[in-house]
This record gives C-alpha cells, structure tokens and sequence, in this order.
C-alpha cells in the first residue's frame, strides 16, 4: 500500500498481463498435444485476484483493491439478472403446469376416491336420519314422480300425448307432429318440383301453376 496509487495501477496491470500471457500458453501447449493446465494447474494467483462485478477478465490484487475508485466498485450491488421476455416464459408451459396430469403421479385419485366415498356417505346418512324423522313424527310423503306429467301441463299449445300401455303420460308433443306417410308425400313433391324446374320450360312451369290454381290445389 505505500508504493503509491500510480506503481500499484501499474504493478496490477503487469499482473493482469502475465495471467492473460499464462493463459495464451496453456491454450497453445494444449493445441499441441500436451497437458490441460487451464484444468489441472494451480490457481493460487488468479483466487487471490477479484473481479469487478459485471466486469469479467480483469482481476484486482492486494492493494489495488483499495485503490479510489475501485473500492467503490465492489461496494457496488451486482446487476440485476435480465428479465424474461414472455415468450420464455411460456416456453415451459404445458398441459403440467395447467394440472392436466396430476392423476398421472396414482397419489391424487385414489385419494379422490376415497373423499368421494365419505360424502356420499354422510348424505346418504344424513337421509336416513331426515327420513325416520319424517317417519316418527307421522309425516312420511310420498316421493314424487319427476317423470310423471301434469294436467295443466297437457294440451296448452294443442299437444298431442301418448301413453304406454300402462296408462302412464310418456310424451307430450306441442306442436303437429307430422306422420311417416305426409313426410313421404311432402318429399315426392319436392322431388317432383326439382325436376321441373330442371327439364321443363318456362312456358309448362306456368302453365302448370295455371292448371294448379284452376285445380285449387
């Protein structure tokens, strides 16, 4: 520290030289065939030196590190890291991340199976329990019948309804249901049209509506 600011710069920097010189060696005598010594040298010079944050390559030893100007820099908090764009962000989403596949590890379903098995349970349970309730206290009602149909329910837009043989309401239709017959009959005309419209003449087209009105059909 008492050899002055100016001889310390210049002492770290023929230091700095050296080690990038060392390494330009290593490099050629491994090019040459000979050993790695960037991997299995010593290393006790470069530890000793500390990088500036941010800063890599150039290294401070001993006093340079308390140089002005220097010590400012360590003090310094490093950089924060870049943030990810959204397209990185993205790019480890998959079904995974959604909980698509969180059946596939065997530990989540069975336990779903068995929570589903307590509940219905405890409701059917809970039933029983109303239900002799109901029973004790004389108020047992029928259950009722979520098919059956109701009266007022029956003919309001000129339904039509049909039972079984039982007598039972099975189904109840709101408008004209056309039969198999005047379907079969409505597709013979169509047809019928089709093909006069593609082989005859403009003149029978109207003299064949002439004859339909005189027809009244």
């Amino acid at each position: 520290a008492g050899l002055g600011e100016f001889r310390i710069r210049d002492l770290n920097d023929e230091i700095n030289k050296l080690l990038r010189e060392k390494g330009h060696w290593e490099y050629r005598i491994k090019e040459l065939g000979g050993p790695d010594y960037a991997r299995i040298g010593p290393k006790m010079l470069d530890h000793e030196g500390k990088e500036v944050p941010g800063n890599r390559g150039y290294k401070y030893f001993g006093a340079a590190k308390d140089l002005p100007g220097v010590r400012e820099l360590f003090e310094k908090e490093p950089l924060p890291p870049p943030r990810k764009t959204r397209a990185e962000l993205m790019k480890d989403i998959d079904a995974e991340y959604y909980g698509y596949r969180d059946e596939d590890d065997g530990i989540l379903e069975p336990l779903e199976q068995e929570h589903e098995k307590k509940v219905i349970a405890e409701a059917v349970e809970k039933w029983k329990m109303e239900r002799e309730a109901r029973l004790a206290r004389g108020e047992e009602e029928e259950e009722e019948n979520i098919y059956a149909v109701h009266e007022e329910e029956s003919d309001e837009e000129g339904g039509k309804e049909r039972e079984g043989e039982d007598g039972q309401q099975k189904f109840i239709a709101h408008v004209p249901v056309p039969t198999q017959q005047e379907i079969e009959e409505a597709l013979v005309r169509r047809k019928k049209m089709e093909l006069l419209q593609k082989y005859a003449s403009e003149t029978l087209l109207a003299q064949s509506e002439e004859a339909k009105t005189l027809l009244g059909l």
